[in-house]
């Protein structure tokens, strides 16, 4: 073609892009004798669908300086990359920008806004989107019932999920992902079994492996690891190793070694070990005092050359996100960081905190070398992103911060006491589920602060009526 149109060259960028050649889709935007806006919505879909979250969002100032405008394609695609790496200024602004063009009630738009709110650790925005829209679709609803669940907040799940069905909404098995992951969450076991049964025996949904996932997860949470064991038996597909490892997560929390070592056998068996699941067993044997389980973990890792997944955490400051990895050396501001670091540390161990001995590092010193990325005596993503918060922002200000990987107990703990020592709202969203850190207390213990003010005055009004006997089998207490 000797002159090709517009249309022509974003149909060739967006081939690239979508065949993963995002190099090539940029050559080619960059050399556009002429870009549309169709053009800038293209690579930014492309970014974002490929996960490159940070590219996707630098397009949009590349926009703001060659005064290209927006439209709701432009806002949906950079939303979703706000809700990945916890954006909320950025995704605060696109708020408005979509609220001064009318775009809210645009259900795609609305949808997105939800998303970016809630995986931001803003429920209550999400909220008030969500009612502002007069427009709902099931994705609407999923979303809500979906981000109450990893937040903990099973009884807001199935409080949504039945006004879900009061509008009208038919379920589908995305929906019912979001009433067990809350179920689960809050310890709401008999609840959750009834909604798992109620997806084939109601709604004629027939459940997938990730529903089967989170029934186990339920009973193993709950510590009814033998339950958990029998679900594993009936599910269609036993041999997927999703459900091991949840089973494997399970006797973690209960430092049950040999349902531990159970489903490190069958994740063996096929084939779909990790550095993670040795981890889990090796955390296991240090809670029972088992060395010598530390040395079969330390043989089978030299001998199999496992690796894990690099450690990252994401933190935005002034709009911008600002991404740290263990023992991060590389940022500019490292020198700052780390004095800031030594400064909390000292402030958070005067509040109550105390190191995790590491244990695990000292038995198994190879770990280092065979690529595990977070060991405990190295400093962890998260900790170096909350010193960054820290010295960068003004006192009183929330931190919110992205984690690719589980929060480990060490950090766990340091963040509570940070919050405490410091006064500060954190808010972690880690691989699994989000942590809300305030005053020393995070939401993911058994009922979460806004649970327990709940039962509280259930408490005193069943006192006044002089029901207290009635508490014992009140479904919030179970």
């Amino acid at each position: 073609m000797l002159d090709p149109p517009t249309q022509a060259w974003n149909s060739i960028a967006r081939c690239y892009g979508r065949n993963g050649c995002l190099e090539d889709a940029r050559f080619l935007f960059d050399n556009m004798p002429e870009r549309d806006l169709v053009a800038w919505n293209a690579m930014i879909s492309c970014y974002s669908q490929a996960g490159h979250h940070e590219e996707a969002m630098g397009m949009y100032e590349k926009m703001r300086n060659e005064n290209v405008g927006l439209d709701g394609f432009s806002i949906v695609g950079l939303l979703s990359s706000c809700a990945h790496v916890g954006a909320l200024g950025l995704g605060v602004q696109l708020h408005r920008i979509a609220c001064d063009k009318r775009l809210v009630r645009n259900v795609f738009v609305g949808n997105a806004l939800i998303d970016m709110f809630a995986k931001c650790g803003s429920l209550d925005d999400a909220l008030s989107v969500f009612r502002e829209m007069r427009k709902r679709d099931v994705f609407t609803w999923n979303s809500m019932i979906h981000e109450f669940g990893v937040h903990g907040l099973g009884n807001d799940a199935i409080s949504f999920f039945e006004q879900m069905l009061l509008a009208g909404i038919r379920p589908n098995s995305i929906t019912f992902l979001g009433l067990l992951c809350g179920c689960s969450h809050q310890g709401l076991v008999q609840e959750g079994i009834d909604y798992f049964h109620q997806m084939s025996s109601k709604f004629n949904l027939t459940p997938g492996i990730k529903h089967y996932g989170c029934l186990v997860d339920l009973y193993g949470r709950a510590g009814r690891l033998d339950k958990a064991l029998e679900m594993i038996e009936t599910v269609p597909s036993r041999d997927d190793p999703v459900v091991w490892r949840i089973l494997l997560g399970s006797s973690k929390i209960h430092k049950n070694v040999a349902t531990g070592e159970k489903a490190m056998m069958n994740l063996m068996r096929l084939g779909a070990l990790t550095a993670g699941d040795c981890v889990l067993l090796s955390t296991i044997y240090a809670g029972a005092n088992y060395p010598s389980g530390f040395a079969k973990m330390r043989k089978l890792i030299k001998t199999l050359g496992v690796k894990t997944t690099p450690g990252w955490s994401w933190i935005e400051i002034s709009n911008q996100v600002h991404k740290f990895v263990v023992d991060d050396k590389l940022h500019p501001d490292s020198m700052q960081v780390y004095e800031k670091l030594e400064e909390v540390t000292k402030r958070a161990a005067s509040a109550g905190y105390v190191k995790e001995e590491a244990v695990i590092l000292n038995l198994l010193g190879s770990w280092s070398e065979g690529g595990y990325s977070e060991t405990p005596s190295s400093c962890h993503s998260e900790k170096l992103a909350i010193a960054y918060g820290l010295a960068k922002t003004p006192e009183g200000t929330s931190l919110r911060i992205v984690k690719n990987l589980r929060v480990c107990k060490d950090c766990h703990s340091f963040t509570k006491f940070v919050s405490k020592a410091f006064n500060r709202s954190i808010v972690v969203r880690d691989r699994v589920r989000f942590h809300h850190f305030k005053n020393g207390v995070c939401s993911c213990g058994r009922l979460s602060v806004r649970r327990m003010v709940a039962i509280d005055e259930e408490i005193s009004i069943l006192k006044r009526s002089r029901f207290v006997l009635q508490l014992k089998t009140h479904p919030m207490n179970r």
